[in-house]
């Protein structure tokens, strides 16, 4: 008989998972922080080019005509709304999915934490993020650095004067890549994830912060102690594993639109599917989202991170294999 039907994770590490799950909403209700919950199936996919959205659809009634719908990627859009619609302080533990995303680290489906804070911008997020996963992970001491300072620090790379052209042939030296690609944050997203991550992993917990304009995302952005335009957006790593992302958030609708015009731009210029994007969120956005910095956090990943194991199948009962 196959042992397909048994769960991967052993009992004791669901029942820290548990654990981990009430410290977070102890540390919420402490704080007054809302717990919301939005809808997993949208109208409208996430836009961004390095993820791939799982589509699923919906019958009605006969003869009408089947919807599409996307499984969200993250409840960002979705909490935003609710931002906007003055909920305050807000937090959620929810699904996302994501399509081929699957390995030691990767879950089609797994799970989010991700909150947000009326007021904070993304250094006083981070101090939160501090509080939070420091006692989960038995980490006291955390770094900070910015994008440009780890590129001059482990590349020695001036991010400033750097051309396309020089950021290829620095990849070629670490990587055997056979691309061709004129985008110049395909290669820093390469040199980040192959050269500089992996260089991180015996650094302990290390926010980077300021990533560069063109990666702002859903972030506002702004200029650097030298002048430069910089994204107010960081990202925390762990023993080298990414954990968090946050945003000082973008809160101007039109240059939002505009984001979303240059992320379809790019899907098509890379024969990428093209997703309807979110105008609610356009929307939202115009009718007034209060100044606020928010972050998503890996929950599978920060309780692989509490135990000490290097596969997400430990934490997770039933892995998309054996779904």
């Amino acid at each position: 008989m196959s042992e397909q039907w048994r769960a991967t994770a052993p009992i004791e590490n669901l029942r820290r998972r548990a654990e981990i799950l009430a410290q977070i909403r102890a540390f919420f209700a402490e704080r007054k922080v809302l717990e919301v919950e939005t809808p997993l199936m949208t109208s409208s996919a996430v836009s961004d080019p390095y993820i791939d959205t799982i589509e699923c659809r919906y019958h009605p009634l006969p003869r009408q005509q089947e919807q599409v719908r996307y499984l969200q990627s993250s409840p960002e859009y979705a909490m935003k709304r609710l931002l906007a619609s003055g909920s305050g302080a807000i937090y959620q533990v929810c699904k996302a999915f994501r399509n081929g995303e699957c390995g030691r680290r990767h879950n089609p489906e797994f799970t989010m934490l991700e909150w947000y804070r009326p007021g904070f911008d993304h250094y006083q997020l981070m101090d939160e993020v501090e509080a939070l996963v420091g006692p989960i992970i038995g980490f006291d001491d955390f770094k900070r650095i910015s994008y440009a300072e780890l590129f001059r620090q482990y590349l020695q790379i001036d991010l400033q004067a750097v051309t396309v052209a020089e950021l290829a042939a620095a990849t070629r030296q670490h990587i055997d890549v056979q691309m061709e690609d004129d985008n110049r944050d395909n290669w820093l997203n390469l040199l980040m994830s192959h050269v500089i991550e992996p260089q991180l992993a015996d650094q302990g917990a290390v926010f980077v912060y300021d990533y560069p304009a063109s990666q702002a995302a859903l972030a506002r952005t702004a200029l650097d102690a030298e002048g430069g335009l910089v994204a107010c957006r960081f990202e925390l790593f762990v023993a080298g594993v990414e954990l968090a992302n946050g945003y000082f958030e973008l809160t101007d609708g039109d240059e939002q639109a505009r984001r979303f015009q240059q992320d379809i731009q790019q899907r098509q210029t890379e024969g990428l599917p093209l997703r309807p994007t979110d105008q609610l969120l356009v929307d939202a956005l115009q009718s007034g989202l209060p100044e606020c910095a928010g972050v998503a956090i890996g929950l599978d990943r920060l309780v692989m991170l509490a135990l000490g194991t290097q596969n997400i199948s430990d934490v997770i009962a039933l892995p998309f294999d054996r779904a």
